[in-house]
């Protein structure tokens, strides 16, 4: 029977959910342009209204600098959207099918957190494309925080209802295999989780109303909370049987998922601080600030390192990225340069530049933000490769899917 043609992505894992995440991640490393670059005078981010005044200034640098961020942030955020669509359809059945079956009663069952993952993703991009391309969505901000924090709540739940289904059923009853737990893959819990709390601590950041404010900080500590701890538990468990098994090769990306974890709830503890100097003055001096953020992007850095060096050692590159192996878990790749470029960007301006040790704009400041860029393209080209090889059609057999 001669070969058919069809895509490796349509032998449909949860971890797909992380392709939505990463072109969504992608989305925001574009929208650091207009953070850092564009005034935007009384307000904590760059909104439409601050975008077009930029533009109106006749800056040619800057004006390059918005096109740039506002085709990266459309591109992606489309993408973002697509990709989450796609999965929920290709979620349906899942559950009932003999691999959702399997997945249900294996240590990965908790690969089914990457959907409250990607749905909090896509409520922050849509959040970042309403703030760019929404004129006068400014002036409705208070009354769309509520809902938002709502959604977060609702998601927050689901991703809550999962983990306690799978803290049930290797409680009541074992299964956990500690030793195929040879990688940090039970720390998706906690990026779903961080990612919950970032989207709740946006009006703690934002909103004028302290109430709002004041409940926006009490649920995001709770998801920070939650989101560390499961972050050292997995942390803990997966190191024991890394050091006893060695590494699961096909996983071994996800020795790197404490980079994005990082990046989000150091997101979050700014917008905490600064929420907490606008509505009950306890504001947290710059140079605290700057140690912060330094510590944050110093446990990224140890972290990057340790992962690329088993990434090597394991041929990872050579047999899941270039090879005939096709894994899903591919695009937890994307995540790491990612989070780096952002958390490398916030550490730049609300950090060194806040601090007084760099000066806006000056060769060193262009200097280490020419890092966040170089990130921000290792991430695209990951996208742009990744994208070609799973979802681009292929003779039947050509390829297998992990």
């Amino acid at each position: 029977m001669p070969n058919t043609l069809k895509r490796p992505a349509d032998q449909w894992s949860p971890l797909y959910f992380l392709a939505s995440v990463g072109a969504g991640g992608l989305s925001v490393t574009f929208y650091m342009y207009l953070m850092h670059w564009v005034p935007h005078p009384g307000k904590t981010v760059a909104v439409f209204e601050d975008i077009t005044a930029a533009l109106a200034s006749g800056n040619p640098a800057l004006t390059v600098a918005i096109a740039i961020a506002l085709a990266g942030i459309a591109i992606f955020g489309a993408l973002n959207l697509s990709l989450l669509i796609w999965n929920l359809r290709k979620m349906r059945g899942f559950a009932a099918s003999e691999k959702g079956r399997a997945l249900a009663n294996s240590n990965a069952q908790t690969q089914m957190m990457a959907l409250p993952l990607a749905l909090a993703m896509s409520i922050n991009g849509g959040f970042i494309l309403g703030m760019v391309f929404v004129p006068g969505l400014w002036s409705v901000v208070e009354y769309l925080f509520p809902l938002a924090m709502v959604a977060f709540l609702a998601v927050g739940w689901l991703a809550f209802k999962q983990l306690g289904q799978f803290i049930a059923r290797v409680t009541a009853s074992g299964g956990f295999d500690c030793a195929k737990n040879n990688s940090f893959a039970q720390m998706l819990p906690a990026f779903a989780l961080a990612m919950t709390g970032v989207g709740l601590s946006a009006p703690a950041a934002m909103s004028a109303n302290v109430t709002v404010a004041g409940i926006a900080l009490i649920l995001s500590s709770f998801f920070f909370i939650a989101a560390v701890l499961i972050t050292v538990v997995g942390l803990i468990l997966g190191l024991r049987s890394i050091m006893e098994n060695g590494v699961a090769a096909e996983q071994a990306p996800t020795l790197m998922m404490v980079v994005p974890i990082t990046t989000i709830l150091g997101i979050l503890m700014l917008r905490q601080a600064h929420g907490l100097g606008v509505s009950f003055e306890a504001e947290m001096a710059a140079a605290d600030r700057m140690m912060m953020l330094t510590r944050l992007l110093s446990v990224e850095v140890l972290f990057a390192a340790f992962g690329l060096t088993v990434l090597a050692a394991t041929g990872y590159a050579r047999r899941f990225l270039t090879g005939e192996v096709i894994s899903p878990g591919n695009y937890a790749l994307v995540c790491p340069p990612v989070a780096m470029s952002v958390l490398t960007q916030f550490w730049v301006n609300n950090g060194l530049v806040a601090a007084g040790l760099i000066e806006k704009f000056g060769v060193a400041y262009w200097a280490l933000t020419a890092v966040a860029l170089a990130l921000q393209a290792v991430a695209v080209a990951l996208v742009i490769f990744l994208h070609r090889r799973h979802f681009r059609a292929t003779q039947s057999g050509a390829l297998r899917t992990a």
